[in-house]
């Protein structure tokens, strides 16, 4: 893998394209004992990156324990490219689980995005890892706002029709998220699984957990590295 930080913005477009035509898109036909939640926090302006993985048991979602890591990122901060800044800190969290997820479910997109390639596709392909985008906004596509009630869905296409993954009302009268598909998994299935990783909260169990290990880390409650739940 090249150092992103390295990278221009015209090499890291070049980049996504290569790792696009990695992308796979296919139902889910795996083992699902374990998901995880992958988030990242950092100060605003700061160039280091607090990368967080939290391991969860499935259906029952009861977390197993978490991977944190540090690290300094130069990437410039520009949209449609935030994971050029995260994934290497993410991958850092990745080799640091002693048991990896079934299902990785990333905080960001899958295949929503311009060029097909959000952090959660980018992740999948590096990792070669079953991976589930899921976004509290939208990036790229087009949708009809879904119903107010909790599990109502309305699809998210491109302006052609394409189909890039759903928009999810995961609690009523709540703002919806955004699911899509990262790699070695399909949009159906991408909502059939994230849908079971939802409880009370807007966001799903695996990245709500993620998102609080992550900025407690950067607040400094709880350490770097690897720490099982008991």
């Amino acid at each position: 893998m090249p150092d992103y930080n390295e990278l221009t913005v015209p090499e890291a477009t070049l980049l996504q394209r290569e790792l696009q035509e990695k992308v796979t898109l296919i139902p889910y036909k795996g083992p699902l004992n374990y998901v995880a939640g992958a988030d990242i926090s950092f100060n605003k302006f700061s160039t280091t990156v607090y990368a967080g993985i939290v391991l969860l048991k499935f259906p029952s979602l009861i977390p197993v324990g978490y991977s944190l890591v540090k690290k300094e990122v130069h990437f410039p901060y520009v949209p449609g490219f935030l994971a050029f800044r995260e994934v290497p800190a993410l991958l850092d969290a990745w080799e640091q689980l002693p048991l990896k997820p079934d299902i990785l479910v990333v905080d960001g997109h899958g295949i929503a995005h311009p060029r097909r390639m959000g952090i959660a596709s980018h992740f999948g392909v590096l990792a070669q890892q079953a991976t589930i985008g899921s976004a509290k906004k939208k990036l790229y596509g087009v949708y009809e706002e879904p119903r107010p009630e909790k599990g109502s869905v309305s699809p998210l296409t491109d302006r052609k029709g394409q189909l890039l993954g759903n928009v999810l009302r995961s609690k009523t009268n709540v703002k919806p998220i955004f699911v899509s598909p990262g790699h070695l998994i399909d949009v159906p299935d991408s909502l059939r699984i994230l849908r079971q990783c939802i409880q009370k909260y807007r966001l799903p169990e695996p990245t709500r957990l993620a998102h609080n290990a992550v900025n407690q880390f950067r607040l400094g409650a709880i350490p770097e590295g690897w720490m099982e739940i008991s």
